[in-house]
Parts: C-alpha cells; sequence; structure tokens
C-alpha cells in the first residue's frame, strides 16, 4: 500500500526520510517566524531599536548565507548525514544559549552561532531528499518539504505569541531545544549516509571573500540610518563591498574549485531560479518582519494577536506548495512561479497603503492571496533548480538555492529596514517641530526615532491630547517608511514574475540546458 503517494520496497524508509528532514526544516524554519513576533518584546526588554532587530535577524542569516555553500560542500564530500547532525547540533545549542542571554550583543553572538548551525544543517534536508527519491518522485517529495516550511511557518507567529506572552520571549529559543533533540535521534536511526560520486573541494579564499563581501554591505546598510549615508564608516563600508564582490567573481571564475562555480549561472533555470529565491526572500522577510513591527507598535496588538492574524497567510502557504509541487512535476515551473510572483508582488503593493487604523478585515484577502502566491512558487522555484543541476550535485543545488533565499532576506532586512527608519526620522521631526513640546524632549524623541522606537515613558509628563498628538505623529512617520520599503519590496517580486516568465523553461528544456552548458566548460566545473 503506498505511503503517502511513494511506492516501491523501500517505500516506508523514503516516508521516513522524507518526514525527519522535514522536521528538522520546520525547526529552522519556526525559528525565523516565531523570533519576528517577539521583535518588539526582546526590544523593550533589552532597550534595543530597530537597528539592533536588524542584527538580531541578520545576524542569524548572515551566518547562514556565508556558510550555506560550503555546508553543502562538505556534505557531499564528507557526508550528509555526518554534516546534518553536526549542524543540528550546533544550531540547537546555539538556541538554548539564546534563550539565556542577558544583552543584546550576546544574543546577537549566539544568532551568529545559530546561522552556523543552519548552514549546515539545511543543505542536508534537501540533498538527501534529492538522493532518496528517483526523479519521478523528486518533485512531489519536495512540494511536501515546502509544505512542511509553510506548516512551520503557519504555526511559528502563533505559537511564538502565546509563549511571548505567557512564557517571555526567551521561550521562543528554548522551543528549538526539544524539537532539536527529537530530530537528532530520528536521524540517527533512520537516514543513511550518502556522498557525492564526485569530489569537491573547499574554497576557503571564495569563502572569506564571499563572507566579507556579506558582511561589509549589510553593516553599511544598516547602521546608515545612525551614522548617515555620507558618514567615512558607511562610504568605508559600502566601497568595500563592492570591491570585494568584484573579487569574489574573479576568484571564483579563476578557482579551479570554486564554492560557486560560474558556469552553472550559464543554465537559464538554475539562474533565474536563484534570482526568483533572492526575490521571494526579500519580500517574505518585508512581510514578516514590518508587519509584526507595525501590528503591535502601531496598532498595539498583543504578540499573540498579532501572530493569529498572520495565520490566514501562512495557510495558504501550507495548502498551496505541495500541490504548485505536484502540478510543477507535470507542467514545469514556469507557469506556477510567474502566477506566484505576480500574487505576491501586487500583495505587497497593496499592504504598502496601510493606515493607523485600517480594518483587518481589509488585509485578511490580500493575506491570502500573498500566501497563496508564495507558496504556488516556492516548490517549483526550487524544483527547477535541483533539476538544472541533477542528483549528484544536489549538495550544490540545495546550497545555491538556499544561499539566494538568505541573502535575498539579508538585504530584505538591511535595505528596507534603512529605508523604513530613514524615512521615519525625516517625517518625525517636522510633525513634532508644530507640537510645542519642550526642545529636550523634542529632541529625545528625535533619538528614538532613529532606532524606529518611541519610548513610552518619554510621554508620561504630557497631557493625554499631547501624548495622543506624539503617538500619532509617529504613527503617521512609521507609515510613510513601512509604505516605501513594501513599494520596494513588491516591486522586486514583480520583476522576479517577469525574469521567471521569461527564462524558466520547460522541465524537459532544463535538463536539456543544463546538461548541454556542462559539456561546454567541464574543466572549470569541479564539484
Amino acid at each position: 500500500m503506498p505511503l503517502l503517494g511513494f511506492e516501491g520496497e523501500n517505500a516506508r524508509e523514503k516516508v521516513i526520510v522524507l518526514l525527519t528532514m522535514c522536521f528538522a526544516l520546520a525547526m529552522a524554519m519556526l525559528d525565523n517566524t516565531v523570533v519576528n513576533v517577539a521583535l518588539p518584546r526582546i526590544s523593550e526588554k533589552l532597550g534595543t531599536g530597530v537597528s539592533g532587530l536588524q542584527w538580531i535577524v541578520d545576524g542569524y542569516v548572515l551566518a547562514f548565507a556565508s556558510l550555506l555553500l560550503t555546508g553543502g560542500i562538505l556534505g557531499d564530500r564528507y557526508g550528509r548525514k555526518r554534516m546534518f547532525i553536526t549542524g543540528l547540533s550546533i544550531f540547537t545549542l546555539a538556541s538554548l544559549a539564546c534563550g539565556l542571554s542577558g544583552s543584546t550583543g550576546q544574543l546577537i553572538a549566539f544568532r551568529a552561532v545559530q546561522g552556523v548551525g543552519a548552514a549546515l544543517l539545511m543543505p542536508g534536508t534537501l540533498s538527501i531528499i534529492t538522493v532518496t527519491f528517483p526523479p519521478h518522485e523528486r518533485a512531489k517529495a519536495i512540494g511536501l518539504w515546502a509544505g512542511m516550511s509553510g506548516l512551520a511557518l503557519a504555526l511559528g507567529p502563533t505559537v511564538g505569541g502565546l509563549m511571548v506572552e505567557h512564557l517571555g520571549w526567551q521561550s521562543v529559543f528554548f522551543l528549538n531545544v526539544p524539537i532539536g533533540v527529537v530530530a537528532f535521534l530520528t536521524a540517527r536511526r533512520t537516514v543513511r549516509e550518502s556522498v557525492s560520486e564526485e569530489e569537491r573541494q573547499l574554497d576557503l579564499v571564495g569563502l572569506g571573500l564571499g563572507t566579507a563581501t556579506l558582511f561589509g554591505a549589510t553593516y553599511g546598510l544598516i547602521e546608515a540610518n545612525q551614522k548617515g549615508w555620507t558618514d567615512p564608516l558607511i562610504v568605508t563600508s559600502l566601497a568595500a563591498a563592492a570591491l570585494l564582490l568584484v573579487a569574489f567573481v574573479a576568484w571564483e571564475h579563476r578557482s579551479a574549485h570554486a564554492m560557486m562555480p560560474l558556469p552553472f549561472f550559464r543554465i537559464p533555470a538554475f539562474s533565474a531560479g536563484n534570482t526568483v529565491a533572492f526575490s521571494v526572500s526579500l519580500g517574505m522577510f518585508a512581510t514578516f518582519f514590518f508587519l509584526s513591527l507595525y501590528m503591535q507598535l502601531i496598532r498595539g496588538y498583543t504578540p499573540l494577536q498579532a501572530g493569529l492574524r498572520f495565520l490566514p497567510m501562512t495557510l495558504m502557504i501550507v495548502i498551496t506548495a505541495p500541490n504548485a509541487g505536484r502540478w510543477a512535476s507535470k507542467h514545469g515551473s514556469r507557469g506556477a512561479m510567474t502566477y506566484g510572483l505576480t500574487l505576491a508582488g501586487a500583495g505587497l503593493l497593496i499592504l504598502s497603503r496601510l493606515s493607523i487604523d485600517t480594518s483587518y478585515l481589509l488585509m485578511l484577502p490580500v493575506f491570502v492571496m500573498m500566501g497563496h502566491g508564495m507558496g504556488a512558487t516556492m516548490a517549483p522555484m526550487t524544483a527547477a533548480v535541483m533539476n538544472a543541476v541533477g542528483p549528484q550535485r544536489a549538495g550544490l543545488g540545495s546550497a545555491m538555492t538556499n544561499t539566494s533565499r538568505e541573502v535575498g532576506g539579508v538585504f530584505g532586512i538591511a535595505l528596507l529596514g534603512t529605508i523604513l527608519t530613514t524615512k521615519l526620522r525625516s517625517a518625525l521631526t517636522p510633525a513634532l517641530a508644530g507640537l510645542g513640546l519642550p526642545a529636550g524632549l523634542r529632541s529625545a524623541i528625535e533619538a528614538g526615532a532613529g532606532h524606529g522606537t518611541l519610548d513610552p515613558a518619554l510621554l508620561k509628563g504630557l497631557s493625554p491630547g499631547q501624548a495622543g498628538a506624539v503617538f500619532h505623529a509617529y504613527g503617521q512617520a512609521f507609515l510613510s517608511g513601512f509604505r516605501v520599503a513594501l513599494l520596494v519590496g513588491g516591486t522586486v517580486l514583480l520583476v522576479a514574475a517577469f525574469v521567471a516568465n521569461r527564462f524558466i523553461p520547460g522541465r524537459q528544456a532544463a535538463r536539456e540546458a543544463g546538461h548541454a552548458a556542462l559539456e561546454a566548460e567541464p574543466a572549470a566545473v569541479e564539484l
């Protein structure tokens, strides 16, 4: 009797492996969404502003993105199960340390260690699935894998909101500990070891150049709202990132053991799929990060109330992703990706028109539309990239897709967050000038706005009318930046829809193009 639609003598073993990978993936995905709901409470308890919150998110994502390609190579070379279990252990222990953190600096540092664990863990989930399932079952398995990530997205805001309200913000990190222990024990018993038949070499120079590039760009974008775009340190950071990027590309072009083999980018499905991965992550991070702040800081919702309002969006991802994977296995990825990206991008553009008192009933259909669009995009996007590189290069394909996704998240939080806080501060200063506030108080409020926050303690000495006027001015200034950020995110997704429609070929054409590109320059692709 088929299990979950999979057949053969080893159907039971394949299903257990699939569920184990999905279980571990859910832990990493749950961590992202849970943390977003907890951000306002972390800001309150640790005294950090939006820039600090950006680092709490990006500290994890930066380490994750920097090491993903190396994690894929290590798994292919030394054993995918070994690297998966190593990453799982690091991630679980770092989660415990995050929950025990007593300052913003400590939390950011342990979030970065979490990112290291995730970089070893995540490539294994997809590459193990790819080598476990034959081609005719692979798209279905990837669809269920993507559906599990959607389920984690769905549960994260609600479960996280409930935990933050009743158990404190630390509980969202402690939640990973029992999940990690169960996944560790299950993986040791059920997953078979596998390595790539082609030996892959570590590219330490490429790793250093790539990591430095990402850090320089991220630092410059996040800190620009505090120091100013003309500050010598910011200018130097961004200029160094540009030069390092050129050096990274030049090195990868010359290296016989490149961590990012450039010939793969001649495969249309590979290049377009990674472009879409970058764009979707940028849009999704914008949605969850900024809407979490909007709902709690501007609308006054509790963490649980905010989490519940995300539920329709994330449930639509759960429902849509597996069906999109099955559809793509029959018809190719192009149509589903174009359709999904168009819906998600249009949703962000609509949300950019939110006001302080917009009814949630008006937001609800937009959330449903965006969830459906994101679910329709993710599994076909992943399948397009994995089919382009083939099972022997599963680690590379998985790592590249996840790297593109995480780099999109890094720049989504850094760039869009800077847009929000810069616009907030510039809009709030003239608004406060007309309220007749004492100069010292006005300066204190403006200083907080530079961090993206409004400290309620500053308003205690004001009359109810004045306090209400200040809060209203802050809300309007926040929304001025919020709208621009979502406009940028929505535009990026619509551009990605065009890229998918133009460059994602049909399923058979994608395989033929991939083989032709690799055969054209075999010596340059040392995987």
